[in-house]
């Protein structure tokens, strides 16, 4: 049995006529007839009633008609889903981030994919960098949301934003009542609050670097993998904190933000992935991450809400 002939009973079965399906098939009638009658003689049995007045359908027609109607329907479907797969259109994405891409690019860029690829269900997980490290490697990550710099040989990873270090203090913390930019060595005595490098090694040595350039080694006190966490602690007086600036738009109350005066310290935002990119799926998210990242509103203007807001749960990390 080949698909022709399921077109061609089609067109017979609904155009109750060979001449008239021949003519919609754009084939001559006699070939037309000759494939019904191989088609017959395969199931064994007539599929339609012939006489002067037309064709009709037989019982088993009718039956037949209707099984075959949904075959080539699903068909189609099959074709064009297969298609929409091939562009990058449908499928699941499933994306790892660090917290501060919450507050930051990933809310706007999450929103316009959305808008562009409606088909497609993302699957969002936040998650550090190191994590988000080892859910690739074990494919269960197609693609991150990391902070760098990193080299790892089984795996890329693409700067696409650079963001500068902020001080976060307790409000009204005896060092922060001057107006402007804060002198970073006044802070040498501070309790400071940091992630562990083995989560964030870049975020880490960033903090420490821009310490030693000031003068001092920091008293670290506490540390926390996640930046809810350690902006938490400063809020509850447990020490100070060198964070991404993205990290304002995170309104906990208690926690005073500035900028550290000199020369600035920033920490790399990138996008995390497999050494191959085999998916227009990944590709299209990439090029939308690259392209919100580009824009001035997403430089200049703060994001206006967090993936919370956007009505997707979250898998949180422990």
């Amino acid at each position: 049995m080949e698909l022709r002939q399921l077109r061609y009973f089609i067109a017979v079965a609904e155009e109750r006529s060979f001449s008239r399906a021949a003519g919609r098939l754009h084939i001559s009638q006699p070939p037309l007839s000759t494939q019904i009658m191989t088609l017959e003689k395969e199931l064994g049995t007539r599929l339609f009633d012939r006489s002067n007045r037309g064709v009709s359908l037989t019982a088993a027609g009718s039956v037949f008609y209707e099984e075959m109607r949904a075959v080539l329907v699903r068909l189609e479907h099959g074709k064009t889903r297969t298609r929409q797969a091939g562009q990058g259109h449908v499928g699941t994405l499933s994306i790892g981030f660090v917290s501060i891409a919450d507050y930051g690019i990933l809310p706007p860029a999450l929103k316009q994919f959305r808008t562009r690829f409606p088909a497609v269900e993302v699957q969002l997980h936040e998650l550090t960098t190191d994590l988000q490290i080892r859910e690739m490697r074990a494919g269960r990550l197609n693609l991150g949301i990391a902070l760098g710099p990193l080299q790892e040989a089984d795996l890329v990873f693409e700067a696409i934003l650079h963001e500068e270090l902020v001080l976060a203090a307790p409000t009204g913390h005896r060092l922060t009542k001057t107006k402007g930019a804060l002198d970073l060595p006044a802070f040498s005595k501070e309790n400071f609050i940091v992630p562990p490098r083995d989560v964030a090694p870049g975020l880490y040595d960033l903090i420490i670097s821009r310490c030693y350039s000031s003068g001092f080694v920091p008293r670290i006190t506490q540390h926390a993998r996640q930046m809810q966490t350690v902006i938490s602690l400063v809020a509850a007086g447990m020490g100070v904190a060198l964070v991404p600036s993205s990290v304002q738009n995170l309104k906990r109350a208690g926690v005073h933000y500035e900028r550290i005066r000199g020369a600035s310290a920033n920490i790399e935002i990138g996008i995390l992935r497999s050494l191959s990119i085999n998916s227009e799926l990944q590709e299209n998210f990439m090029v939308m991450l690259k392209q919100m990242v580009q824009r001035d509103d997403i430089r200049r203007r703060r994001p206006k809400g967090r993936l919370a807001d956007l009505g997707r749960p979250l898998k949180h990390a422990n």
